[in-house]
């Protein structure tokens, strides 16, 4: 996708302005320190920065993170592999079933499991209902960062039909922890395929209308054009992945690059941008849900039929009635249930393409229900560590309109 306008590569106002100060002769203002965060609103969530100033102009910028305190990786370790799925959930908490599948596929390769044809689709709907819905989010509170609010609204209504849709394939709302190790808590209901597509009929409508809301506003403009640019060899180099790094030109998509739910069978389109700057990265975000709700249409047309979990009968839970009458039903569940999964050695790496970018599960079994060590690749805490690259030279007023189109979450970063 190339941006509807194109910026030239030019030095950002901040800098040019702090340049000519110092030509003449001097420090455009005071010095001073202050703290962004933890507690502002545009740090969305606990991300502290230290910002040096010179005047308006930033010096430097250093963040802070780890007020959260939640030590995931080690909790991991002390529990079976299905026990750790509802913790998934609170990583990206915008997006927790796509977090739910990504573990899952990182536990189903170490344990050698392929998801038959309707369980994979199902996780497709899953992960592609968790895109469109973080990115609502994301540029919906991006909007209201630099003062649009209406865009919140809209964005905020559609967010909440995949609520009710989540409500109904999951029986929870926000933490859903609907998948397992090998498949689903159950099958999809019956009408859910219309009510999937219902809210695709009213979702790209409302895109239109945030996309004449916002993409030629000239306001919208001022604050996002040439502002917080990342090149593509700084987003390689500081490993930085999803949106932000497809803003920047370089097209990778692990969707793309290394298929997975059988994503080599659906026809969509990866974004790109060209400058790599607030306002690439938005549209990017934009021309994203309209890509997945295109995936979501062809994963209702083309949707299998039969079970929805591996055919491997040692490693799922019975069904209830067998175990409320059958006495080999009875132990299996008692052995699943206390000792988990029996996993073989060896260690595994998997990343899927999460609404922020990579998120990736690095297992190291020694045999057994739980892992030895467990890593999480969170993709916001690497996209955070650019902005002590990006933030200098900016105003202050620029950091708002940078931190929202970074789109990052707190809840994974601080894992």
């Amino acid at each position: 996708m190339s941006t509807v306008y194109e910026s030239p590569d030019v030095a950002m106002r901040a800098r040019e302005a702090e340049s000519k100060a110092l030509e003449n002769g001097g420090p455009l203002g005071e010095s001073l320190t202050i703290n962004m965060g933890p507690s502002h609103p545009s740090t969305h969530g606990v991300l502290r920065i230290v910002l040096e100033l010179d005047g308006e102009v930033i010096t430097k910028a250093t963040p802070d993170i780890g007020y959260l305190h939640r030590g995931d990786e080690k909790i991991a370790e002390t529990m079976q592999y299905n026990q750790f799925v509802p913790y998934t959930d609170r990583l990206d908490y915008l997006a927790p079933m796509a977090n739910n599948v990504a573990y899952a596929l990182a536990v189903e390769k170490l344990m050698d499991w392929k998801l038959p044809p309707r369980g994979q689709a199902i996780r497709v709907l899953c992960c592609e209902l968790a895109r469109i819905s973080s990115h609502l989010l994301g540029i919906g509170c991006y909007a209201m960062d630099i003062g649009a609010m209406t865009v919140f609204l809209y964005t905020f209504t559609q967010r909440e039909t995949i609520y009710n849709l989540c409500e109904q394939l999951t029986g929870a709302r926000f933490t859903t922890t609907y998948t397992r190790i090998g498949g689903m808590t159950r099958d999809m209901p019956e009408d859910f395929p219309s009510r999937v597509r219902a809210f695709i009929k009213e979702l790209l409508p409302c895109l239109d209308e945030i996309d004449k809301l916002l993409t030629r506003n000239p306001i919208w403009l001022d604050r996002t054009k040439n502002v917080g640019t990342i090149t593509r060899e700084d987003a390689l180099a500081y490993g930085i992945t999803g949106p932000n790094l497809r803003s920047t030109g370089a097209d990778y998509d692990i969707r793309k690059a290394h298929p997975y739910l059988g994503y080599e069978h659906y026809d969509f389109e990866v974004p790109v941008g060209t400058v790599g700057d607030c306002f690439d990265r938005y549209l990017v975000r934009m021309e994203e849900m309209r890509q997945s709700a295109r995936i979501l249409e062809q994963a209702l047309t083309k949707m299998p039929t039969g079970p929805v979990c591996v055919e491997n009968p040692k490693g799922l839970l019975p069904v209830k009635p067998d175990v409320l009458t059958k006495m080999e039903e009875l132990i299996h569940q008692f052995i699943l249930v206390t000792q988990g999964i029996d996993a073989p050695a060896g260690e595994v790496y998997s990343a899927s393409e999460n609404p922020k970018g990579e998120l990736g599960f690095y297992i190291n079994s020694r045999g057994g229900g739980v892992p030895y060590r467990l890593k999480i690749r969170a993709p916001s805490f690497a996209n955070l560590s650019i902005l002590p690259k990006i933030l200098p030279g900016h105003y202050v007023s620029d950091v708002p309109a940078i931190l929202g189109s970074i789109d990052f979450v707190m809840g994974e970063c601080d894992r």
